[in-house]
């Protein structure tokens, strides 16, 4: 079993902290895991048993998240990025690979703009580029049932508009997902003393997806039947980065990581040590800069 150590840290005032699982025969650059805005530090056991054999597997209570201190008012992006920076500093090390999920691959690719020199790879999945004016207004009223204490109409919206409730789309694991999806909505409804903020921030903070990036190794995959950002809206996003890789994983929705652990860990185990991901490049191109590959077996 991999050594266990939590780190306390601070920034701009705001103490934090993250963990990280050691490992000695490591063969590439520890894995910042970033995940959505009402993850923590302890929300990532599908990938940390399969990324831990090849590197040591970071993961992080950010500031305004799981037992961190909360976020000033005001646009928090920058902090949350400064905090990040701190992790890569306090690591001791001259770059790490990065995983970013959700509303962890905004904060992924803000860190990547930011200091490009301290990042050696990126995987961002399920990306957010695009978000409607309807899903606002929903998760909007989940904010506001939960700001009235009804945790569970909170948890079943949240949950709904995170899925593919379509039943003429086939998902693998559609209701394991869905119930662990709700439970952990509720968990961090009912324990989380940052819910209703960190919801409210991923709608109203949200980071910048509209320019590019180059020089960063970088993958970016999505469920086929993604109901928060349309897979080809994220082959968009993918075209605006420099020699990208894009794939879309079949059978998946926006929580792919829970539907196809197995092969998101795998591909992003391949991508982080520069072996082959086991599918050729596709004949076309996804825009831009950006190599779209056949969906996974």
């Amino acid at each position: 079993m991999s050594e266990e150590v939590i780190r306390s840290l601070s920034v701009r005032g705001v103490s934090y902290a993250y963990r990280v699982l050691r490992q000695p025969e490591r063969c590439t650059e520890p894995i910042l895991v970033l995940g959505g805005a009402l993850q923590g530090m302890f929300g990532w056991p599908q990938l940390e048993d399969r990324l831990g054999p090849v590197a040591e597997v970071v993961t992080a209570d950010l500031p305004g998240m799981g037992s961190a201190d909360p976020l000033p008012p005001g646009p928090s992006v920058d902090v949350l990025c400064a905090a990040i920076l701190g992790i890569v500093d306090d690591l001791a090390v001259p770059r790490i690979n990065v995983f970013g999920f959700s509303y962890g691959a905004g904060l992924a690719f803000g860190c990547a703009r930011r200091f490009p020199e301290r990042i050696a790879r990126l995987v961002l999945g399920g990306v957010p580029a695009h978000i409607t004016e309807e899903q606002v207004a929903h998760w909007q009223r989940a904010a506001g049932h939960l700001k009235d204490g009804d945790t569970g109409t909170f948890a079943t919206m949240v949950a709904e508009g995170l899925l593919c409730r379509d039943e003429s789309r086939p998902v693998a694991r559609r209701e394991l997902a869905y119930r662990y999806v709700r439970r952990a909505m509720l968990q961090a409804a009912l324990h989380s003393p940052h819910a209703v903020d960190s919801l409210r921030r991923a709608l109203t903070d949200r980071p910048d997806f509209s320019g590019g990036l180059s020089g960063i190794p970088t993958l970016v995959f999505s469920g086929e039947h993604d109901t928060v950002t349309a897979p080809s809206r994220q082959r968009d996003f993918a075209a605006t980065i420099a020699g990208s890789r894009f794939l879309t994983v079949p059978e998946a929705d926006h929580w792919v990581v829970l539907e196809r652990p197995e092969e998101v860990a795998d591909v992003a185990v391949r991508f982080f040590t520069d072996r082959p991901l086991g599918t050729a490049a596709g004949p076309g191109a996804a825009g831009a800069g950006a190599v779209a590959d056949p969906a996974w077996a």
